[in-house]
């Protein structure tokens, strides 16, 4: 993912948490927000302690990041989305956690054919 697409200051994460709107599987938490001056959409990754140790985090971030990839042309421009996995994620393969994260974007509206 190009770095113009991520959110990395802490500053802006908490800006999309107490700002932004959130929604919830048992997989995944999303919280976005809009920002109009923005061309493209920005996206943070949160995985915790709690999921497992190092190699499983960065496994769950690489599927969600190559998510984030192929989804590229259907997501909304102008939006902050933040990520945040919860503990069932260990367990799933990357398909898995692309259909989650897309039935939430889908839900959201943050997806190009939503009516949102």
């Amino acid at each position: 993912m190009k770095k113009q697409y991520r959110i990395k200051q802490n500053e802006e994460f908490q800006y999309t948490f107490k700002k932004g709107h959130s929604f919830a599987n048992r997989q995944l938490v999303i919280y976005y927000r809009k920002k109009v001056d923005q061309s493209h959409f920005r996206v943070g990754l949160s995985v915790g302690k709690k999921i497992g140790n190092a190699v499983m985090r960065n496994r769950i971030k690489r599927c969600l990041r190559q998510s984030f990839h192929e989804l590229e042309p259907d997501i909304k421009s102008a939006y902050d989305i933040v990520i945040i996995a919860r503990n069932p994620t260990r367990t799933m393969n990357c398909g898995e956690i692309k259909r989650s994260l897309s039935h939430l974007l889908y839900k959201e509206g943050l997806l190009k054919n939503t009516k949102r």
